[in-house]
């Protein structure tokens, strides 16, 4: 739910628009409300979750988040909407910061955690690419109102089952790392890292630039105070695993090109082959099912025998594959020859990919430092979609405006745009394999007890 709520909003933005009186500008924040608070929070209540304890938080999270979904959804004018959005991203900060360590922590047995980590991954794949199709199908069938009031009856189940099911934590108490200033100074860093991103394309690079600067400086800030601090709510330590830093690293280039590939393929879908809202969401849908039943039925099996490393790098590899076939997609194109051959071969790759990176990261870390490495993986995951969406569409834009100014016709020239931000997505995940090469290389069990 709370990863479907990113970008269900996509495909209902016009409507959106057409209802409330948005400005251009003024219709990104619609999502930038939901992102900023939500990769700005992640890092620090991943390490109160560790302080208060997971289920705690993660309880209270889920309420908030169900209830501003209502706000959200009886919302009558922009302000209502935008503030709502907001809260809505604090919410699910809360709840997906803690979520991979409560996880890791009920299921220690490898075999059995790389079960419960493709069940995890597969419903956040399901939750992510579905949102397309609800967003289109709600606000096409209904109205937009219904993309977020769906959410009441789904919080309100998930809460009291997370209060039946998941075991109470005392948590390590606020006294053992309640730093807040260094709080302060990482939380301001991220939700201006995400502004920064998210609204690039709407400033002239001087602003982009400064600001960019004042998070880095505030970033720099948080890291000398963790250095410092008596009791840091980041323990620089935490870096030195290779596989939690290599692992954060790889899965901002894969998120960004899958989120690319997401965002930049609907608009194909509709502004090069015509497709309508409700009819983009469900050429969509092949995606969330393949992502599901070979996460559910492969991952867990394949990763217990080939190891969590070659694992990743097939999927890698298989994505790679897919936006370079897609970068191709012409302008007179068709679904079942250009686009949805593409889609599953990148479906199956993130199927593979995604578990495996999972496993991995959190490998990298002590399980008093669950809540944290949750709430950093997570993070990696809001900038590299932040970055993704940012980059490629700003890329597709203006190659699609400069053959417009030298006289191309509309169709070719917007599919030119798309062709270009699927090459460079491509580049990236090459980029992401070779990274993933280089640094996540483990030994998997049967070769250790051959030795």
């Amino acid at each position: 739910m709370t990863i479907l709520d990113g970008n269900i909003v996509t495909v209902a933005m016009p409507a959106i628009q057409s209802d409330l009186g948005f400005s251009g500008p003024g219709l990104a924040w619609v999502v930038n409300a939901y992102l900023i608070p939500f990769g700005g929070l992640l890092l620090l209540v991943g390490r109160l979750g560790d302080l208060v304890g997971r289920k705690r938080m993660f309880t209270a999270g889920l309420a908030l988040f169900t209830a501003a979904s209502v706000l959200c959804g009886v919302a009558g004018s922009q302000g209502v909407l935008i503030a709502a959005r907001a809260l809505q991203g604090v919410g699910g900060a809360m709840t997906s910061a803690v979520v991979l360590g409560m996880l890791v922590t009920l299921f220690p047995e490898p075999r059995e955690q790389a079960r419960a980590i493709a069940v995890f991954s597969a419903v956040g794949a399901g939750g992510g690419a579905l949102g397309t199709f609800l967003g289109g199908a709600l606000t096409q069938l209904v109205n937009w109102h219904w993309i977020f009031l769906i959410n009441l009856p789904i919080g309100i189940v998930a809460w009291l089952a997370a209060v039946r099911v998941l075991a109470p934590e005392k948590g390590a108490g606020l006294g053992k790392g309640a730093d807040y200033p260094g709080a302060a100074l990482v939380t301001s860093a991220l939700m201006l890292t995400v502004y920064v991103i998210v609204g690039a394309g709407d400033r002239d690079g001087a602003a982009t630039a400064l600001l960019a600067l004042l998070a880095t400086v505030l970033f720099t800030a948080f890291v000398l105070r963790q250095a410092r601090a008596a009791r840091p709510l980041l323990r620089l330590r935490l870096f030195r695993s290779r596989l939690l830093s290599g692992a954060n690293a790889v899965q901002v280039l894969m998120i960004a090109t899958m989120f690319g590939f997401q965002f930049i393929g609907a608009l194909y879908l509709q502004r090069v082959l015509g497709y309508g809202e409700l009819a983009t969401g469900t050429a969509f849908l092949p995606a969330p099912i393949a992502i599901g039943l070979l996460m559910l039925v492969l991952s867990a099996r394949t990763i217990g025998r080939f190891g969590p490393y070659r694992v990743l790098l097939a999927g890698l590899m298989l994505i790679t594959a897919g936006m370079a076939l897609l970068s191709r997609a012409p302008a007179d194109g068709s679904y079942a020859a250009d686009f949805l051959p593409p889609m599953m071969l990148m479906s199956a790759g993130f199927a593979a990919a995604m578990p495996a990176l999972t496993g991995l990261a959190m490998s990298g870390a002590r399980e008093e430092d669950g809540g944290l490495a949750s709430g950093l993986f997570n993070t990696t995951q809001v900038v590299g979609g932040s970055l993704g969406l940012a980059i490629l569409s700003t890329l597709a834009a203006s190659r699609t405006d400069d053959l417009l100014d030298g006289g191309a016709q509309l169709s070719q020239a917007t599919a030119d745009g798309y062709q270009l931000a699927f090459r460079v997505a491509s580049t990236t995940a090459v980029t992401a394999l070779a990274l993933a090469a280089l640094t996540l290389r483990t030994r998997h069990p049967d070769e250790r007890n051959k030795n």
